[in-house]
């Protein structure tokens, strides 16, 4: 009885695990598509509220740490230019 609680409990487990990674891979990729929109931008063409908005993607963009990032560029096939 007890090994197939622990079996229905890893597989509950192994299925919210595949859901976060699924969710994770799309979050690098809506993550990496806006750092190459923020890197394409040129704010001279844009109305302040568009910048506005821009620099709040940006910044936050800014806070991932350099791993996740990169794992976000590459996830759009994108680089950081150094």
């Amino acid at each position: 009885m007890q090994n197939t609680k622990q079996t229905a409990e890893n597989n509950m487990l192994r299925t919210e695990l595949e859901l976060l990674m699924k969710e994770r891979e799309n979050l690098l990729v809506i993550a990496g598509i806006a750092a190459g929109l923020i890197a394409e931008i040129n704010t001279n063409d844009l109305p302040i509220r568009t910048v506005e908005a821009a620099d709040l993607l940006a910044t936050t963009v800014n806070q991932l740490s350099e791993e996740t990032l990169q794992d976000a560029l590459n996830s759009v096939k994108a680089s950081i230019e150094s």
